[in-house]
């Protein structure tokens, strides 16, 4: 059960969010809207890395795949609620392929297989022209209707967004309260002492990867409506290591760690601009100076903070009884 406290945080949170649109242009409105997408395939790349304790650099390419199946279907006709549960199962039935090098390699090997994962992926949107596109990608992309309703408007697509992000985000955390979170975490801590008590390791590897994919295909569905045209270069290896990027920044293996982590890499560039031709620099130097001071990303700056004062405690006591044993 969650306290008072962090309960009233997520609805303080939640009312600032649906009241944001008021106090938003239009494309600080997308900016927002593009970020909730982040957060979802963000989300999915957590479970996979920060709790399955697996590397994955092929979260954009899935995310690619979520949002060229609702495009291609889309523009043959197809509605957006058919095309984006086939967009989810196809990006899961992939999940679980790319997993299966993860039970033959592990860490650094597995994140070159991954890697060699997207370019495939980012070399077929680019040379199936007769499905894809191909580099001029797939223009006028339909945001969905529903019972007549359009989310055609900027608003009432951020909404719509908003509660697919809420959904997703208690479906996550609740599969992460249940047997399965425990069995992922057991994977990563300690995979021999997990498979001793009984966790199936072959499952729950193929699975960890399967819904982290399946939460970048629910990104690549809402992606591709948001922008209205698809093209390779946003599911490109760059993008994968962005999502990295943002669940280490933010915390990894951190429930609200994507959230932060999707806010620094997206929003923090555009308070940046100011700088000109040296925003990019500084946003990358920023990353790096985090990276060796809280290694555990910005949510970790209270335990930080605690295991310093708890060092600080311990050296403070140990000094007189040094005193006196000279």
């Amino acid at each position: 059960m969650i306290s008072k406290q962090h309960f009233a945080f997520l609805a303080l949170a939640l009312v600032a969010l649906i009241a944001a649109p008021a106090f938003l242009k239009t494309y600080g409105l997308y900016l927002l809207t593009l970020w909730l997408v982040y957060i979802i395939a963000a989300l999915g790349l957590n479970l996979t890395v920060g709790y399955a304790g697996l590397k994955s650099l092929c979260h954009a390419g899935f995310m690619g795949v979520g949002a060229y199946t609702v495009a291609v279907m889309m523009k043959a006709g197809f509605s957006f609620w058919l095309a984006s549960p086939v967009a989810v199962v196809l990006c899961f039935v992939l999940g679980l392929v790319i997993g299966f090098p993860a039970l033959r390699v592990q860490l650094h090997y597995l994140g070159f297989a991954t890697l060699g994962f997207n370019l495939l992926l980012v070399l077929f949107f680019r040379n199936e022209e007769w499905l894809t596109g191909g580099t001029f990608g797939i223009q006028n992309i339909k945001r969905p209707e529903l019972f007549g309703f359009s989310f055609e408007g900027n608003v009432t697509f951020f909404y719509f967004v908003l509660l697919i992000t809420v959904v997703a985000g208690v479906v996550l955390a609740l599969l992460l309260r249940s047997p399965w979170g425990r069995a992922f975490a057991a994977l990563r801590d300690n995979p021999i002492r997990a498979e001793s008590t009984g966790v199936n390791i072959t499952a729950y590897t193929l699975m960890s990867f399967a819904i982290g994919a399946a939460y970048a295909g629910i990104a690549g569905a809402l992606f591709a409506p948001l922008v209205n045209f698809i093209e390779p270069a946003p599911f490109g290896i760059a993008n994968s290591l962005l999502f990295l990027m943002m669940v280490v920044v933010g915390g990894s293996g951190r429930f609200y760690g994507p959230v932060l982590g999707a806010a620094i890499a997206l929003l923090l560039p555009e308070y940046l601009r100011f700088l000109k031709d040296w925003y990019l620099a500084v946003f990358g130097f920023a990353a790096v100076a985090m990276m060796i001071w809280l290694p555990g990303g910005l949510l970790s700056i209270r335990e930080q903070w605690l295991l310093a004062k708890a060092k600080r405690e311990a050296k403070r006591q140990a000094t007189p009884s040094g005193a006196e044993a000279a």
